[in-house]
């Protein structure tokens, strides 16, 4: 959520900025400064009737103490009672609508973020790793995976439907040491790891902005009123919500892997084939929660954690900036790393790492205490430390043989106890 003040006291900026993400954001905008206007002066009138009452009740007790009649100035208090009370009602009233707009602004991109409409105005920051030369043509990973038994589409869909596949054998074992691997590297970092909740309350989805703007593509539970997690993001970066945090505690930083639910409303004919968009997949979630002063140091720090992991497995990547409008909605700046697909003969996103800044703090009310005493929201991050299903997708697809075999990765060996995984 941005700051109120901001939008109070910088109109001008605000609309500026935020026309860099979307041009039809100005409306809310000018619907935030006419609610917030209505609010202060609501909150003037309550407060004016306010004093009026006392007055006229300190001067029923004089009128009493005198022996007088006080019934008329009691009526008096009586209708200022009610009009406050009305008053009182009115603000309510405005002070949600404005809570609802508000949670409908996407937070400021970043001065360094560049401008842009769309993924192809995004700018490429770094390369790593050589891309495979076959000496035949590369197969897809659903090729790959069926051929060798360890995706089954079928099965999933005959269990789930779309978009959701079986893992079997050398799969699963393969996400599973994917899982341990991740979780190794990022503890060796410093990150705490957790297993936190995979079902939240609505609230904790507004903290970190999926709700209200992503509600088609998140799973609820409508009896529990409990919605399963679209990434461990949401309740790693609410374990402090509404709490005010030491100086000294910060910076925390967070690891766990979960997995995530996605209806992925609107990828309709979007990657239909293989792993790369599934509506249940697993992924190793990075979260840090920081000293404001700091956070864009975090942000390489953690983007840097991520690529590690595509590093030690060997799979070509990219690091790309994102420009304004494809930034997502609580990111003020964010890196997403790609990784090579040979059959796509392109990169693929596998991790995006943001800065939200304190835009989920105010959400979540999350704040420290400064060393002057005051309190100060923190900022947060968060990125993919990484997306599993699309790892099992790059390796297979990296290092497939003519044969159909796949080579495992070095870094995998001790946790597979097999050098290569065959039909």
């Amino acid at each position: 959520m941005l700051d109120i003040e901001l939008i109070r006291k910088k109109p001008e900026l605000v609309k500026e900025r935020l026309s860099r993400r979307d041009g039809g954001l100005s409306e809310l905008l000018d619907k935030v400064l006419e609610l917030d206007k209505n609010r202060r002066e609501l909150l003037k009138k309550i407060e004016s009737l306010r004093a009026e009452r006392n007055k006229k009740s300190k001067e029923i007790g004089l009128l009493r103490k005198e022996g007088k009649d006080s019934s008329s100035v009691e009526e008096e208090v009586r209708q200022l009672k009610t009009e406050i009370e009305s008053l009182q009602e009115k603000l309510g009233e405005v002070e949600e609508e404005l809570r609802k707009v508000m949670l409908r602004i996407p937070n400021l991109p970043h001065e360094s973020v560049p401008v842009g409409e769309e993924e192809s105005q995004n700018l490429e920051v770094r390369k790593w790793g050589e891309l495979p030369n076959f000496s035949f043509e590369p197969k897809p990973h659903w090729e790959i995976g069926e051929a060798l038994g360890v995706l089954d589409f079928e099965r999933g869909a005959r269990l789930s439907g779309s978009r959701f596949t079986v893992l079997k054998n050398w799969g699963a074992r393969l996400e599973r040491a994917l899982m341990n691997l991740m979780l190794d590297l990022h503890a060796k970092k410093g990150y705490e790891e957790v297993i936190p909740p995979h079902l939240v309350r609505d609230e904790i989805l507004i903290g970190t902005g999926q709700l209200p703007k992503f509600e088609e593509d998140l799973y609820r539970c409508e009896r529990d009123e409990l919605y399963l997690i679209p990434t461990a993001e949401v309740p790693l970066t609410n374990l402090f919500r509404g709490e005010i945090l030491k100086e000294e505690d910060l910076p925390v930083y967070l690891t766990a892997y979960t997995p995530c639910y996605r209806r992925e409303a609107g990828s309709h004919g979007k990657d239909i084939r293989g792993i790369i968009r599934q509506h249940q997949f697993s992924k190793v979630e990075l979260v840090k929660i920081v000293h404001p002063d700091s956070s864009y140091d975090e942000l390489e720090t953690l983007t840097s954690d991520a690529e590690e992991v595509l590093k030690v497995l060997g799979l070509p990547y990219r690091v790309v900036e994102l420009c304004t409008g494809d930034l997502g909605f609580s990111a003020a700046k964010t890196y997403d790393i790609e990784v090579w697909l040979p059959s796509q003969n392109r990169y693929r996103e596998i991790s995006s790492c943001s800065n939200c800044e304190d835009f989920q703090a105010r959400r979540m009310n999350t704040r420290f205490k400064d060393s002057t005493g005051k309190n100060r929201f923190v900022h947060t991050l968060n990125g993919s430390g990484v997306a599993i299903g699309r790892t099992i997708a790059a390796i297979l697809e990296n290092y497939q043989r003519e044969d159909g075999s796949v080579v495992v990765p070095e870094a995998l060996r001790d946790y597979l106890k097999a050098d290569v995984i065959a039909p």
